[in-house]
């Protein structure tokens, strides 16, 4: 007989009966439109740690089309009120 889990490893198992197909057309959705740099943007003001994905500015770096930059690095420290975020490229 097994032991009974606990809930400290329960692990989901997720959407069942849903097609992965339209699970990944509601990510690409999501990741394509306004909503994800709008969710970045409050995530960042909140002070949360927020990955920001760029252009590679080093076109040696052929195998890196995109780099992952913090978001305190572009955009500074979200307690400073003064500076306003760039636009999300």
């Amino acid at each position: 007989m097994g032991k009974k889990s606990t809930g400290k490893t329960y692990v989901s198992a997720g959407l069942v009966g849903v097609d992965k197909k339209i699970s990944n057309k509601i990510r690409a959705e999501h990741m394509h439109n306004g909503d994800r740099a709008l969710a970045q943007r409050a995530a960042w003001k909140a002070g949360k740690n927020v990955v920001l994905t760029l252009p590679n500015g080093n076109t040696k770096e052929t195998n890196k089309p995109f780099i992952k930059v913090p978001a305190k690095q572009v955009w500074g420290d979200p307690r400073d009120s003064s500076r306003r975020p760039a636009p999300v490229a």
